[in-house]
């Protein structure tokens, strides 16, 4: 079979043939009287063996050593084919994330392209001042799923503060996104993604904290019960009694319940009720026995006043000097 019937069946054209021809990978077996190149059936399925390795993204020289190397074994090609695909997916997919992102914010001009372009690459730099000058920029120029990609994956604390602060300046979306960190496997993740939701208002981020009072990571639930008791929720008082009990950001959860307290004369007493059942119960250490105890300085009303008197008589003299401190402080007030 002459090359321009090859070239019409197969589907490979008679210019790569002679380029197949010239790399040694398919030489056809004979010649016609007149020169002409004839392919021998052999030929001709040598030449579709090569066309289905390039598909597999073979290289033409990794194609012919597949073929003509007995002791050849493809497995470890197949598996650096493997690798190369992946990171090649990678690299396609990092540019079609940034690409959408460019896309959402509406670039009325390649002026407004460049500039999200430029924003974007900076809160990936390896400067952490060009991170958080990107951050401080970014509100309304950088969509908000790059900013919680960012916020999610940033350790420098001073950057991470500056994400969080344009995550609460940020347009919608921001509070469904940062949900998905909470379930992240990684520890650090989770809390960052709970610190940056404590930040951010709205009924939408308050539901998601309420949510993650039932985490099983000790550090997401503190720092969730931490914000919903600034926003009055009172569904954060055991969790912040743990706090306390824990010594773990105790102060900022005593001032958390006194705020909470406030001048509901009902929702004092209930405060108070948690921290003496915590102080009563025997698992509880002698130094939480003692922040507990302060804790009960901050709630006002008559229930936490009889709890600091019964505490007079404690067996724990530290805790008995305490209460008999606070309600000094008390009476003077």
């Amino acid at each position: 079979m002459l090359i321009g019937e090859v070239a019409r069946r197969s589907g490979v054209s008679a210019r790569m043939l002679r380029h197949y021809e010239s790399l040694g990978l398919v030489r056809p077996s004979g010649r016609t009287g007149s020169g002409y190149r004839e392919y021998s059936g052999e030929d001709i399925q040598r030449i579709f063996h090569v066309e289905s390795l390039r598909a597999t993204g073979l290289s033409l020289r990794e194609i012919g050593r597949a073929l003509d190397d007995p002791g050849f074994t493809p497995s470890a090609l197949v598996d650096d084919l493997i690798r190369r695909t992946r990171e090649r997916i990678a690299v396609e997919t990092e540019l079609l994330t940034r690409l959408r992102r460019v896309h959402a914010t509406d670039p009325a001009g390649w002026e407004d392209v460049l500039q999200v372009v430029t924003l974007l690459g900076a809160l990936g730099s390896k400067s952490a001042d060009a991170r958080q000058r990107a951050a401080l920029a970014s509100v309304d120029e950088v969509p908000v799923e790059a900013l919680v990609e960012a916020a999610l994956g940033e350790g420098d604390p001073n950057v991470a503060g500056a994400l969080r602060w344009a995550l609460a300046r940020s347009g919608g979306g921001g509070p469904a996104l940062l949900a998905e960190g909470l379930g992240s496997p990684v520890a650090a993740v989770r809390e960052r993604a709970v610190r940056s939701l404590a930040e951010m208002p709205g009924d939408e981020a308050t539901a998601l904290l309420r949510n993650a009072l039932a985490s099983p990571d000790d550090t997401v639930r503190g720092y969730a019960a931490l914000a919903l008791g600034t926003r009055g929720e009172a569904d954060a008082v055991p969790a912040l009694v743990d706090l306390v009990v824990a010594g773990t950001n105790d102060t900022d959860a005593a001032d958390a319940l006194s705020l909470l307290a406030g001048d509901d004369a009902a929702a004092a007493d209930r405060i108070a009720a948690e921290l003496v059942d915590r102080i009563a119960r025997d698992t509880t250490g002698a130094s939480a026995r003692g922040r507990l105890t302060q804790a009960l300085a901050g709630v006002p009303g008559a229930g936490s006043s009889r709890a600091l008197q019964e505490l007079l008589h404690d067996e724990d003299r530290a805790v008995a000097l305490t209460a008999a401190y606070l309600l000094q402080l008390r009476d003077m007030g």
